[in-house]
């Protein structure tokens, strides 16, 4: 089991997320009270191509072992700075299948649907981070590590020091792929 760092969210398209007490998650929705939230895609790139898209993006999820690996690195990251609305610790969120449930605290399950693909305004927070966060494998295939994407299934609160569940999905696993 893992568990919940710190949870995040802003009602504004800004690149980081205020840390919270708590956040509600809205089954079908994502986090209540978040810009990234709703049935259809809310990502501004996403919704000049296609804004009918279905919403597979309504939580974002990164590992607090990300943010000790930058923090080594030299930069200066804490949750909710890469814009994750929940920051987990001792769940390997990038070896997961497509499809996989976390369960979060007590109520709300997700989702995972794929990888974050993040794009240049990493590097506006801090230059250098993207550098970072992608990158290629020894086969020269592209590596993301800036987290998962997941929608909501159950809703509940969420809050800092809640436990984390993974239930994986039947075989043949999926690789995430970026969504």
């Amino acid at each position: 089991m893992g568990q919940i760092t710190a949870v995040s969210s802003s009602p504004t398209h800004s690149f980081g997320k205020p840390n919270r007490p708590a956040i509600t998650l809205l089954a079908g929705l994502g986090v209540d009270g978040d810009a990234h939230s709703g049935t259809t895609v809310k990502h501004r790139s996403r919704v000049r191509r296609d804004p009918s898209q279905p919403n597979l993006r309504q939580v974002h999820l990164i590992h607090a072992e990300l943010h000790d690996e930058l923090t080594a690195a030299g930069f200066a990251v804490g949750p909710g700075q890469l814009g994750e609305n929940v920051t987990t610790r001792g769940v390997d969120l990038l070896g997961l299948a497509t499809g996989t449930r976390l369960r979060l605290g007590a109520e709300a399950v997700i989702e995972v649907t794929g990888l974050r693909n993040p794009c240049y305004q990493i590097d506006d927070f801090q230059p250098g981070v993207l550098k970072e966060v992608v990158g290629r494998d020894a086969d020269g295939e592209i590596v993301r590590r800036a987290g998962v994407m997941a929608i909501v299934l159950v809703g509940g609160e969420v809050r800092p020091g809640d436990p984390i569940a993974v239930e994986t999905p039947p075989e043949p696993h999926r690789p995430l792929a970026p969504v």
